[in-house]
């Protein structure tokens, strides 16, 4: 008995005929076979519905022979959905045109009449193949639930640590620049720890003032200053049993480097215009983007302090210095933020990814974020372009070596023939090296006689 796999397949092609013995043959062995006789609605099928392979007629009633309608639609796709999966039949069809195919961007190419067989198995490999792609972006390693996304090999040894601290009660100190995520790295150690079931709680010490510190992190009691309506417990307290997190601890002057100092050796807090000391249970992970340690040396920062902190120290990397989360974290944020703003964008463009990838990201993670929100909420396809998340200087930054020195219209040549050599010819690969559509690129093509 034949298995039925949960697979969408979409065909059109606009001999009755042809759809009905297709479909007849593909419905036994796919969940949902789609099939489509008027061209014209190809646009609104692939916008709508996420199939897993469309197989395409080259040739319909305006052109009997060339296959360029069937170029064209497959065009049509591929500029509404870059990675769907489509094979081409025609009953016109030769080598040249089945190298032309692939090239253009077909999965594959069968002629007509079939063999069942022959039909049959190309379609379950582009199948296959685009199943493989989707459990390959599934398999991206996400810790915990706190968007702490990894696949490097730098940043897997970094939660390896985090897993094997989170089970003691070792103070922890996180070092790395703006934007690498160490609150969140705190966070989850704290989740995988057994204070779990606890308060995590989160101070931005770079934002407090000094007549709020003490206040904000011991509690104050009544009367203690003239705003001091009521007894208020700070948030060492609050912490009580579960985690306190101190964040920009490189940021507090040396007198309240001695308060604190004097809470974390006494295990107890001192409430501001109270004398009474309550103790307390905690465990602290602190974190900096100065260098601490040199700070020391210049007695910056209290040298015993910096011992009581940092009995574990962790160094959080630079994105640039981790460039193969870059795409997993941008497609993460993409999937977020379209589900957020409920927007239909979905993909990134090949040409984008690669430029994502040669940018610096000085902002690290939490630019990379803001940069795919604003183009999530001004996106109106469902490809972002390299426009749609650089602004200017970014762009500018990311593209400093095609700046060649010609004037507009020889720099576009140039670049056109450079994409052309790299991609050996390749008319898909090349569009999206540019990040251009595929007709936009027959159309330069043509221009410069290429």
């Amino acid at each position: 008995m034949t298995t039925i796999q949960q697979g969408k397949i979409l065909i059109v092609d606009d001999d009755t005929d042809v759809l009905r013995a297709a479909r007849l043959l593909l419905k036994r062995h796919f969940s949902q076979v789609d099939f489509e006789k008027n061209p014209q609605k190809i646009p609104y099928l692939v916008t709508n519905f996420d199939y897993d392979v469309i197989l395409l007629d080259m040739n319909f009633t305006r052109d009997l022979s060339s296959g360029k309608e069937g170029f064209e639609w497959l065009d049509r796709i591929l500029d509404i959905n870059p990675k769907a999966a489509v094979v081409l039949f025609t009953a016109y069809g030769d080598v040249e045109m089945a190298v032309r195919a692939i090239k253009a961007g077909a999965v594959d190419f069968v002629l007509k009449p079939w063999e069942n067989e022959k039909l049959l198995a190309t379609i379950q490999k582009a199948f296959d193949s685009r199943q493989q792609q989707s459990a390959e972006k599934a398999t991206v390693p996400v810790a915990a639930s706190n968007n702490l996304i990894s696949v490097s090999k730098a940043m897997q040894d970094i939660l390896e640590t985090a897993a094997r601290v989170a089970e003691t009660d070792a103070n922890v100190l996180i070092l790395g620049e703006n934007g690498t995520g160490k609150d969140l790295l705190a966070r989850h150690i704290h989740q995988l720890s057994l204070r779990k079931d606890k308060s995590f709680v989160s101070v931005d010490l770079g934002a407090l003032s000094e007549t709020l510190f003490e206040s904000e992190l011991f509690g104050h009691a009544k009367g203690a200053f003239t705003d001091a309506r009521d007894d208020r417990m700070g948030r060492f307290e609050e912490a009580n049993g579960g985690t306190i997190f101190l964040d920009e601890i490189g940021n507090i002057t040396l007198p309240f480097q001695a308060k604190l100092l004097t809470v974390l050796q006494h295990r107890s807090v001192t409430r501001v215009g109270s004398n009474k000391s309550i103790p307390i249970n905690v465990r602290l992970i602190c974190a900096t983007n100065r260098n601490i340690s040199h700070m020391a040396s210049q007695y910056l920062f209290r040298q015993d302090l910096l011992y009581r902190i940092n009995t574990i120290e962790i160094q959080l990397p630079a994105l640039r210095e981790r460039t193969e989360d870059i795409i997993p974290l941008a497609e993460h944020f993409l999937g977020m933020y379209r589900k957020k703003y409920n927007r239909p964008v979905a993909f990134l463009h090949d040409s984008l990814i690669q430029q994502m990838e040669q940018y610096d990201w000085p902002g690290n993670i939490r630019e990379l974020q803001h940069a795919v929100e604003r183009a999530v909420i001004l996106s109106q396809g469902k490809t972002l372009m390299p426009k749609d998340v650089f602004m200017k200087n970014n762009a500018a930054s990311g593209n400093e070596k095609l700046n060649t020195g010609y004037n507009l219209e020889e720099m576009e040549q140039n670049m056109i023939n450079q994409a052309l050599k790299k991609c050996n010819g390749n008319i898909t690969e090349a569009a999206r090296e540019l990040g251009l559509s595929r007709a936009a690129l027959y159309r330069r093509m043509e221009k410069y006689n290429i």
